[in-house]
Formats: structure tokens, C-alpha cells, sequence
């Protein structure tokens, strides 16, 4: 009795949509006004000192051990309990507990090849053929995933107002394509640093294949390694949400010290508006040792390496986008990955994808690019962003 009283309390409050609940005992109830839009079946009590000590991965676990049962969009379900400030995400009594993180040399070698080594057949699956695993940039509504993440490649590269023959340094250089593109089209010779085998392994088949050895280099290696080598340009996407609350001045540092003086770099990372934050589900199951730093934060660590800020650009809605396909995708494929994996991984990964689609589309998280250069901002740039968007500055 005392255990179902907790859970009509906690559910209660939990969503700002109608929500059906099944529970374990056959007995059902409607949370919120209406006709539910979502149904949540539990097939099994998740005891309640889990979802005390953190509902997030309480929650998780059990719908990833097929204990909970969604009915309906999951994706709606989260971005409803994101958008309610009484959900457990927000509420401090159901956060007691956050799996530990370090971010030394060893660790975070460990974190990425945790993530990115899966496969590349696993992620070739569901991303695009460009293997671009960020926010990509969805110029006109009909683009569809390859074309917004060229976009987004090129729209990067652009802002760096890249002059033929200089260097860029790509930090976490994913499976290459923005440094690969640079080099073909920007006439620049480019650098790209990753922790991840499987990926270091397709870039290094990709500069050999498309005859670039003498422009492109892709090193396994982490980018707090580098030495003293300096280089005109600096482009990092995805990079600063690995590295750890405590590394993030460390960073951002290591940006302004591979630059030359006026340098320019873009860097594009997924922030928060409202402060940093992590999640404990995400954290232990999908991106150990992740941290979303905010807003500010990145700017006074921006301000404290000698760097200066010349655009900020948020793409939040664009992160939304992308993520939606790539559930979509991803349950296209949902057979094949189950066979390459198990149920359980399918269920925890297609939960990961919509949860990060709902996060973006509550406004949870955000993802920007900070475009910053070595000495006054813009000095060595145009006077207007119009820049940005010429099409002759592609070859």
C-alpha cells in the first residue's frame, strides 16, 4: 500500500501530459487532466529506494530490462518530465546518488573507446554515409541527414575564413569527415587527433584511399599530447562534453596553446543555458564520464585561456532534428542491431536517442558554436557574418 501511494505521488508530479499508468497489480490511474497520451505499463515494482537514490537510472534500468513498458512516444514522454520543474529530473530528493567520474589520461582513453568502439558496422547503420556522429545543420526543410551534415561541416569550416594552404588541428576528429572535407575542398592541411581504434582505423583508410596523405593525418593520440606544434586553425565538435567538469579549463587552454597568434577556432559542443549539469543514467550506461558543461561556465574558461569570443551561434533545433532521425534510422534497422547486440542493448540505445531528442526539445540542453580567435576578437576576420554563407568560399 505504502509502495503504490509513492509511486501515484511521484508520478503525479513527474509529467505535464495525461499519463496512463498500468500498474504491476493489474490496477490502472490517469495522471493529468484528459485523454492519456502516453501509457507507462510496470510490469514489476522498481523498489523504491533505487528510484530515491536516482530515478533516472531506476527508470532506465527498468525499461531497458523490460520491467517498464511505454506505450506511445517515449520522446514526448521525456520532453513532458524535462518541461515540468516538479519531475524527478529537476526534484533533488530523487538525485542522491551520481556514478563517479575521472578524467585522467587512462580514463578517458577508456570512456571514448566505450562509446565510439562499438563498431563502425553498428554505427554505419544508422548514420549517415558521411559517419558524422554531431548536430547537423539543416539549411532548408527538405535537406535530408547526409545533406544538413555537409552543411554543417562546411558551415563550420567557413567561419574560419580558412586561407588555401594553412594548417588546422581537428580535436576528436570523429570518422573524419570535416577534416577530410577542409583538405579537399579549403586547400588546408589538416590534423586530426582521436582516442577511438575504429575510428583512427576508417580515417586512416579514407587518406589513403582518396590519395590525401600529403595534406591529412589522423593520429591515435589525446589532444593534451600534442607538444608545441602550433596551427592556424582549430575546429573541435563533440569534444568538450567528454572531457570532465574538471578538465574543462584544461581544454580550453590546450585550444589557445595549439593556436598561432591570431589563430581562429570554432568549437561546437552541446552546453546548457541553465548551468552544467550530467545524468545518471547517461553517465553509467551510455557516455561515462560525461558532463554538459553551461553556458557561462565555457565562456569564463574561454576568457581565462587568453581567448576571445567573435560569434556564438545556438543550434538546438537542429540537434532535435538530428536526433530524430537517427531513432528513426536506428529503428530501421532495430533486427540487425538486435542480432549484433541484444534486446536489452536496442532498448537502452533507442531510450538514449529519444531522450536526447526530448532533452533538446524541452531546451534542457543546447548545443553552440563558439567561433574564438588567439588576440582581439575578429581582427583577422570579415566585419559581418555574410561570410559565412558565400558559396565561393567552397572551391
Amino acid at each position: 500500500m505504502l509502495e503504490k501511494q509513492f509511486y501515484k505521488i511521484f508520478l503525479k508530479h513527474s509529467f505535464n501530459i495525461p499519463v496512463k499508468v498500468n500498474y504491476w497489480d493489474g490496477s490502472s490511474a490517469v495522471y493529468g487532466d484528459g485523454e492519456p497520451e502516453v501509457t507507462i505499463t510496470f510490469k514489476e515494482a522498481i523498489p523504491i529506494r533505487d528510484i530515491t537514490k536516482n530515478a533516472s537510472i531506476a527508470l532506465g534500468e527498468g525499461y531497458m530490462d523490460g520491467k517498464i513498458e511505454i506505450e506511445g512516444s517515449i520522446q514526448e514522454l521525456i520532453t513532458s518530465a524535462y518541461e515540468n520543474a516538479d519531475s524527478f529530473f529537476h526534484n533533488k530528493k530523487f538525485i542522491h546518488f551520481l556514478p563517479k567520474q575521472s578524467h585522467d589520461e587512462k580514463e578517458s582513453l577508456d570512456d571514448i573507446q566505450t562509446h565510439y568502439d562499438l563498431g563502425n558496422d553498428f554505427y554505419s547503420l544508422w548514420l549517415d554515409p558521411t559517419m558524422t556522429y554531431s548536430c547537423a545543420y539543416f539549411e532548408t526543410d527538405q535537406d535530408d541527414l547526409e545533406t544538413a551534415q555537409m552543411n554543417k561541416v562546411r558551415h563550420i569550416i567557413k567561419k574560419l575564413d580558412p586561407k588555401p594552404g594553412k594548417t588546422l588541428l581537428d580535436i576528436g576528429c570523429g570518422w573524419g569527415t570535416l577534416m577530410l572535407t577542409a583538405a579537399k575542398e579549403f586547400d588546408l592541411k589538416v590534423v586530426g587527433v582521436t582516442l577511438s581504434q575504429e575510428q583512427y582505423n576508417l580515417v586512416s583508410k579514407r587518406i589513403e584511399d582518396e590519395g590525401l596523405s600529403d595534406v591529412a593525418e589522423v593520429r591515435l593520440e589525446d589532444y593534451r599530447e600534442l607538444g608545441d606544434e602550433k596551427f592556424d586553425y582549430i575546429t573541435s565538435v563533440g569534444m568538450f562534453e567528454h572531457v570532465g567538469q574538471e578538465n574543462l579549463g584544461i581544454y580550453f587552454n590546450n585550444v589557445a596553446k595549439y593556436l598561432k597568434n591570431d589563430g581562429v577556432a570554432l568549437i561546437h559542443g552541446i552546453t546548457r543555458q541553465q548551468g552544467g549539469a550530467n545524468n545518471g543514467w547517461l553517465n553509467k550506461w551510455i557516455f561515462p564520464g560525461g558532463y554538459v558543461p553551461g553556458l557561462i561556465e565555457n565562456t569564463q574558461h574561454i576568457i581565462e585561456s587568453g581567448l576571445q569570443i567573435d560569434d556564438l551561434e545556438p543550434l538546438r533545433r537542429h540537434y532535435q532534428k538530428t536526433t530524430e532521425i537517427w531513432d528513426l534510422n536506428f529503428n530501421k534497422h532495430r533486427a540487425e542491431i538486435t542480432e549484433m547486440f541484444d534486446e536489452r542493448f536496442v532498448r537502452m540505445w533507442d531510450l538514449y536517442l529519444q531522450a536526447c531528442a526530448a532533452s533538446f526539445e524541452s531546451g534542457n540542453i543546447d548545443v553552440m558554436q563558439f567561433l574564438l580567435t588567439k588576440g582581439a576578437s575578429g581582427r583577422v576576420l570579415p566585419m559581418t557574418r555574410a561570410y559565412m554563407y558565400e558559396k565561393e568560399n567552397q572551391k
